[in-house]
C-alpha cells in the first residue's frame, strides 16, 4: 500500500503571529544602518563626551589593532589578554577610585558576570524595577531568589532583607538609561550595610559624566572602593569605545576571573576598543571639564523642552526623556525628528519598564548653543498632539 502523504507544519509560523501583533501594537523595530557621514544631528547615540571620532582616541585604536592584531584571537585566560588590556584595567580602576577591574567584550557581558557570579542558589538578590535588562538577565541566569522592589526606593530594599539571613546583594543602576535619573546610592549602600548585604551598581550612565572629573556616580556618593561595593561599567558610552569592566575589591575580581562564564568562555576584548578606551580615559584625566559640560548641556536641553511644554524629565546626568502619548506617536515624533535633520532615540514597550512611551535625547559635551536650540525646536515642533485622556 502506498504510504499516505503527511504534510508537516512549519516550526516557526509563531514567528509570523508574533511579527504581526508587534505591527498592531506599534512595536516593529528595525534595523537602520547609518553612513560614516550622517548629516544629522546625533542626540540619539550614547557618545557623552563627543570621544568617539577624536583624532587621539581613533589613532589609538589603529596603533592598537596595528600592534596586537584585529582580535584578541581567544577568551581572557588563554590568549585574550594583553599588556593593553592590563594597563587600562589598573588605570580604570584607579581612576574610579576601585581596588581592581576587569575587563569585558561588552557592559552586557560584564553585567551578567557581576550578577551570577557573586549570587547562587541560596542569594536573595535586590532588584530596582527599572534596572537595565542585562542586571534582569543576570538575576535570572544566577538561579538565585530575586525580589523585584519599586523604582528608586531604598526602604523597600530594606524591607525585602529583613529576616533573610543569607547571603544578599542589592542590584541598582547608578542613572536609570530611560529617564536618567539617579539613584539614591548612599541611602541603599546604608541600607545594605544595615543587613549584611553587598551593594551592585551598574555606572554604565555615571561613568565620565559624574562624579569629580567623571569618576563615577560612586565616586560622587563616597563608595567608591569600599569593601562591600562593586560597580559595573561600559566603556562605549562616555568613553566612546566598546566594551564592559567590573570594578571592586580585588578578592572579587580575582573571583570573576576564575567563575564569570562570560569573562571565562568569551573571546577577549578586541585590542582596538582596548587602545581607543586607554586613550579616552587619559583624555579625560587631562579635560575634567568634559564631564561638567554634559551635565551643563542636558540641563539646558531639557529647561529648553519643557519651556516650550513637554513632559520632559530633569536629567540627574546626560539622559533626557520626552513622555509621547503612545508607541506609535513615540515612532512618528522619532522619524519626523529624522527627517528634520535630528536623530532622537525612541524608547517603547518591552524597553520601558513603566509602559510609556517616550523620545529618549541624550547630551553630548561637544554640542554647542546654537545646537540646542536647533535640537529642542526641532523636538517641539514635531511633537505629536497629547491625546485628551493622556
Amino acid at each position: 500500500m502506498p504510504q499516505e502523504h503527511r504534510s508537516t507544519p512549519d516550526p516557526f509560523d509563531w514567528i509570523d503571529e508574533h511579527a504581526e501583533l508587534r505591527r498592531r501594537a506599534g512595536l516593529v523595530r528595525s534595523l537602520r544602518p547609518r553612513p560614516a557621514d550622517s548629516p544629522l544631528l546625533d542626540l540619539a547615540g550614547n557618545d557623552y563626551l563627543g570621544l568617539a571620532r577624536h583624532p587621539e582616541v581613533v589613532a589609538a585604536a589603529s596603533a592598537a589593532a596595528r600592534r596586537w592584531g584585529a582580535g584578541a584571537t581567544g577568551s581572557r585566560l588563554v590568549t585574550g589578554t594583553t599588556e593593553l588590556h592590563a594597563e587600562l584595567e589598573a588605570e580604570l580602576a584607579d581612576f574610579c577610585g576601585f581596588e581592581a577591574a576587569l575587563v569585558f567584550s561588552s557592559g552586557y557581558a560584564a553585567n551578567l558576570a557581576a550578577v551570577t557570579a557573586l549570587t547562587d542558589r541560596g542569594t536573595l538578590v535586590v532588584s530596582d524595577a527599572a534596572n537595565h535588562a542585562s542586571l534582569i538577565d543576570g538575576c535570572r541566569l544566577s538561579r538565585a531568589e530575586t525580589a523585584v522592589v519599586p523604582h528608586s526606593d531604598p526602604g523597600a530594599v530594606g524591607k525585602a532583607l529583613d529576616g533573610f539571613a543569607g547571603r544578599a546583594v542589592a542590584v541598582t543602576d547608578s542613572v536609570f538609561s530611560v529617564d536618567g535619573d539617579a539613584a539614591p546610592l548612599a541611602e541603599l549602600a546604608a541600607v545594605c550595610r544595615g543587613h549584611g548585604a553587598a551593594l551592585l551598581v551598574d555606572d554604565a550612565h555615571g561613568l565620565g559624566v559624574l562624579g569629580d572629573g567623571g569618576r563615577g556616580a560612586l565616586h560622587a556618593a563616597g563608595l567608591a572602593g569600599d569593601p562591600d561595593v562593586v560597580a559595573t561599567a561600559t566603556l562605549s558610552k562616555a568613553l566612546g569605545s566598546q566594551g564592559g569592566a567590573v570594578l571592586g575589591p580585588a578578592r572579587v575580581i580575582d573571583h570573576l576571573v576564575n567563575t564569570a562564564r562570560t569573562f571565562v568562555f568569551d573571546t577577549g576584548l578586541a585590542p582596538a576598543a582596548a587602545g581607543a578606551a586607554l586613550a579616552a580615559l587619559r583624555l579625560l584625566r587631562a579635560e575634567p571639564g568634559r564631564s561638567a559640560r554634559v551635565r551643563e548641556v542636558a540641563t539646558g536641553l531639557y529647561e529648553r523642552l519643557a519651556g516650550a511644554g513637554l513632559d520632559a524629565t530633569r536629567p540627574d546626568a546626560a539622559v533626557v526623556s520626552v513622555r509621547a502619548p503612545s508607541p506609535e506617536a513615540a515612532v512618528r515624533w522619532a522619524a519626523d525628528c529624522r527627517g528634520a535633520g535630528l536623530a532622537a532615540g525612541c524608547f517603547r514597550p518591552p524597553s520601558v519598564p513603566d509602559g510609556i512611551s517616550r523620545l529618549r535625547l541624550t547630551a553630548r559635551a561637544d554640542l554647542t548653543e546654537a545646537e540646542l536650540d536647533a535640537a529642542a525646536a526641532t523636538v517641539t515642533r514635531t511633537a505629536p498632539p497629547v491625546r485628551p485622556d493622556a
